[in-house]
């Protein structure tokens, strides 16, 4: 993306391993942490055999990405050129608009996820305007999205970049303070016995692919790197230390609060202790930490929908668009305030469209006539893999959206 390219001329090959590895735990550890429990809990205890074997599809579809990149360094610096190096403009289009959609959905998933804990911390808030009254989780959403509102406004987020590094260390935080909740705060860990619930695979399996859905970043990552050569051991080290968090967070979280989980582990936590508090305090923060960041890719491709002002972009015209932008997220996440069902549509739809699919079909592509047969049935296998996730997750994110908004709005 355009930022993306923006980003290369100050920044490529800088950066340390240790840097570069700090920054793709950054993006691989995310607010999908909260929905592991959930996830767990939806599909039972044989789908933590999915959540290894997705985490593993995205490694190795990173490395593919990493492949495709060094077919011609000079020319492939960000996700959409791998696209358009493949498949010309139609693949620059098509990867730039799941991207968009992607980050854009997980950013309202954002708001919805800041309205539910802050509403859990203070049910009794509301907000009474000319007689309207709004309630309270639509009245934290907006609250927050006057928040974050300056920051996206930002043109220089060199500062925003090292603010956003928190989220690895409020990950842990989390992880420690749900623990702490578990053995000390009254709680325990219950013995549950959910082998495998057919019904709940397929939203267990788009949480999941949600988790792990930071390959569109490692573009950026590897082209700023000093030692292109270690970015292997860089995805190695951030995906193995992300799938043990993410296992941790939904074995400890199902076995505190079973079938009876939330779809963000934080709505269970008892708010009157200090390390529940700290871990609701903790994933309300980290969000915020990286609203501005994850603005900019979408923000900057939407400016090239209006080229009359591309080329002399004013500062209005950029904050009126960064704006809207977030307005319409409001609205979405007023409209539809299911933060689990949300977050499973997009990890079944886009996250696995462009974390594996779309670079498995760029590499099988650009290296058609290199590479061992054997390998190449191997990424089909993972290709098919990732096309079921969209169509069985995507149908039933769809339907539980549909029937979950249908009787909010009906009460």
């Amino acid at each position: 993306m355009e930022l993306e390219a923006n980003n290369q001329s100050s920044s490529e090959g800088n950066t340390s391993f240790f840097k570069t590895l700090f920054n793709g735990l950054n993006a691989i550890i995310g607010v999908g942490m909260l929905s592991m429990p959930y996830a767990l809990a939806s599909g039972g205890w044989l789908t933590l055999i999915l959540l290894v074997a997705i985490s593993s599809a995205s490694f190795y579809a990173g490395i593919l990405t990493k492949r495709c990149m060094d077919m011609n360094p000079n020319k492939i610096k960000t996700y959409a050129q791998i696209g358009e190096y493949a498949y010309g403009k139609i693949g620059k289009n098509i990867v730039s608009t799941v991207l968009f959609a992607d980050i854009y959905l997980v950013l309202t998933g954002y708001l919805i996820l800041e309205g539910d804990n802050l509403h859990n911390l203070y049910p009794n808030i509301n907000i009474h305007l000319h007689g309207i009254n709004i309630g309270g989780k639509e009245s934290f959403v907006m609250i927050i999205a006057l928040i974050v509102l300056p920051t996206i406004w930002l043109e220089d987020l060199r500062i925003l970049a090292y603010i956003s590094t928190t989220g690895v260390l409020s990950g842990f935080v989390i992880l420690v303070s749900v623990f702490w909740v578990g053995c000390f705060g009254g709680l325990g860990f219950k013995n549950e016995d959910e082998v495998l619930n057919w019904k709940g695979i397929p939203m267990a399996m788009s949480l999941y692919m949600f988790s792990f859905s930071a390959n569109p970043v490692f573009p950026v990552l590897y082209s700023s790197m000093q030692n292109k050569h270690h970015f292997s051991k860089v995805l190695l080290i951030g995906f193995i230390c992300a799938t043990l968090c993410y296992t941790s967070m939904a074995i400890m979280g199902y076995l505190m609060f079973g079938s009876t989980i939330q779809s963000q582990i934080t709505l269970n936590l008892p708010t009157h202790k200090l390390s529940s508090k700290i871990a609701i305090y903790t994933a309300w923060i980290t969000p915020l930490s990286k609203f501005a960041l994850m603005m900019e890719p979408i923000a900057s491709t939407a400016e090239t929908w209006f080229p009359k002002y591309q080329k002399n972009t004013s500062r209005s015209f950029k904050i009126l668009l960064r704006t809207t932008l977030l307005v319409t997220q409001v609205i979405v996440a007023i409209i539809i305030p299911f933060f689990g069902s949300l977050m499973s549509l997009v990890g079944a739809l886009l996250s696995a469209t462009a974390s594996i699919t779309v670079p498995c079909l760029c590499y099988l592509k650009i290296s058609k006539n290199n590479g061992k047969l054997i390998e190449k049935m191997f990424i089909w296998v993972i290709v098919v893999f990732s096309v079921v996730i969209v169509i069985i997750g995507t149908y039933t994110s769809l339907r539980s959206i549909i029937r979950d908004t249908i009787r909010h709005h009906s009460h």
